[in-house]
C-alpha cells in the first residue's frame, strides 16, 4: 500500500527543517504562496500544532517558532 502524501506537504516539511525554524528564529512566506501551495487554513493548523505563533502583516506570514508566550509591545 502506498502512501499519499496531501498536496503542499513536501513544501511545508521544507518549511519546518528550516534552521530557523529547528532554532527559534522566524520565517517569512508570502500568503499568496501559502494558499496556493497548501492552503491558509492547513498552514495555519501545522503553526499550531508545533505551539508557534503566525502574524499577518501587508501580505506577508512571519512564523514565529517558539512556543515562549507572545507580548506585542506596539
Amino acid at each position: 500500500m502506498s502512501h499519499i502524501r496531501p498536496l503542499g506537504a513536501d513544501w511545508l516539511d521544507q518549511i519546518f527543517r528550516a534552521k530557523a525554524a529547528m532554532n527559534g528564529g522566524v520565517i517569512r512566506r508570502r500568503v499568496a504562496d501559502v494558499e496556493r501551495e497548501i492552503g491558509r487554513a492547513a498552514f495555519e493548523l501545522e503553526v499550531r500544532k508545533r505551539g508557534f505563533h503566525l502574524i499577518e502583516c501587508d501580505g506577508t506570514f512571519a512564523i514565529l517558532c517558539s512556543a515562549a508566550p507572545l507580548q506585542i509591545i506596539c
